[in-house]
């Protein structure tokens, strides 16, 4: 308990000194080490030393001062000695994320700080180094699963509104615990942008992917078997069902979902070729484009059919991120639209911190499935790994 207490200690300390910061800056005009400030009339001149009081005992902090003597800090009061909680409340505005009218909002009615959208959107962009240091954080060698999909928001870009999807790219460990590789923002998908998040994944220590679960996401079969030949692809079935009864008339919705559960729970392959026949006799003069589309993907839609009950549960489809998204959506929902691609960036972060906090336990059933996918993949597998 005391060293969870000293820890929490420490990111107060941090958090704090971080916008006593943000509030010179906006107090003299300038950031740190700029070239504004020369002979502005007014500039840094060292540090007071403070000690408060907090819940979890006393901690002293850096208080920047200016050389002419007018800085008085709002967030801590040049004669306040105790927080009365405020770091609680400032932990829990980085954690949810919250817009910057929101954080602003927040001080005034719960501090009496009357902060200025400016400071309140440099204190949010303290968090951007952390953000970047843990967008480019080195990776485990190998992941046996990982699942890829993405999720739309509405960004300013110049002076309209535009549709971005953040794609996520969620890592089952050998530790069988779940981890957010990173996330990427873009307007269309292309295997030249597939293939640049491959090799940023590579290039962070990413040596080999058993199994890549995914939507039909466009251009990124192409990419990850160039960066990752050996990767295995499987499709989502829950994904493909939904593209095919897209525009199935409501009469026969029922018996063609019927049909095409046949196919993706059947015990084997052969046994699901064979009820996709039956599917193409029953429906292919009604609805030929669903048979064209179960062909065309069917190498991909058939990976999940050589392994064993508790490997299929995990790949057939890709619930696990978005199960995740939808946590997301739940941080998120009360922004209609994010000024610019780093707010959104975040937001997104600033979410996956709180949500991750759950992630401790491994998928269930995972002892199970290492010990399968070790004997599909013994040639791939280091030993050393599985200790």
């Amino acid at each position: 308990m005391q060293d969870i207490q000293q820890l929490l200690k420490d990111l107060f300390k941090e958090t704090i000194e971080q916008m006593l910061e943000a509030e010179m800056d906006e107090h003299l005009g300038y950031d740190k080490h700029s070239s504004m400030g020369d002979l502005s009339g007014n500039s840094r001149n060292g540090y007071n030393k403070k000690t408060i009081q907090t819940e979890m005992g006393k901690t002293q902090i850096r208080v920047p001062r200016d050389r002419n003597g007018q800085f008085e800090p709002q967030l801590i009061g040049k004669y306040q000695t105790k927080n009365d909680g405020i770091e609680q409340q400032i932990i829990a505005m980085y954690q949810k994320g919250m817009s910057t009218r929101d954080i602003e909002d927040h001080l005034r009615d719960i501090y009496g700080i009357d902060a200025s959208p400016a400071l309140i959107s440099r204190i949010t962009d303290k968090i951007m180094p952390q953000l970047m240091e843990w967008q480019s954080r080195p990776l485990s060698a190998i992941y046996p699963i990982v699942f890829l999909d993405g999720i739309m928001f509405k960004v300013r870009k110049e002076s309209r509104v535009v549709n971005k999807c953040a794609y996520t790219v969620l890592g089952i460990n050998m530790d069988g615990k779940k981890e957010i590789l990173g996330m990427w923002l873009s307007e269309t998908e292309s295997a030249s942008f597939w293939t640049t998040v491959c090799n940023e994944l590579k290039n962070r220590g990413v040596q080999d992917i058993l199994i890549a679960c995914r939507d039909n996401l466009s251009g990124f079969s192409h990419a990850i078997r160039t960066v990752f030949p050996k990767t295995e692809q499987q499709l989502c079935i829950i994904h493909q069902i939904r593209n095919s009864t897209k525009y199935v008339s409501y009469k026969d919705l029922k018996p063609i979902m019927a049909d095409l559960k046949a196919i993706y729970q059947a015990p084997s392959e052969d046994d699901a070729l064979y009820h996709l026949e039956v599917f193409a006799e029953k429906w292919d003069s009604k609805y030929p484009q669903i048979l064209k589309s179960w062909k065309e993907n069917w190498a991909e839609l058939s990976t999940f059919f050589k392994y064993p009950n508790e490997v299929r549960r995990l790949i057939y489809t890709t619930n696990s991120v978005e199960g995740f998204h939808r946590m997301l959506r739940k941080y998120t929902k009360t922004k209609t639209n994010y000024p610019s691609d780093d707010a959104l960036k975040k937001s997104i972060y600033l979410s996956i911190e709180e949500i991750s906090k759950k992630w401790t336990m491994p998928h269930r059933d995972w002892g199970i499935i290492v010990g399968q996918l070790l004997i599909f993949f013994e040639d791939r597998f280091d030993q050393k790994d599985l200790a």
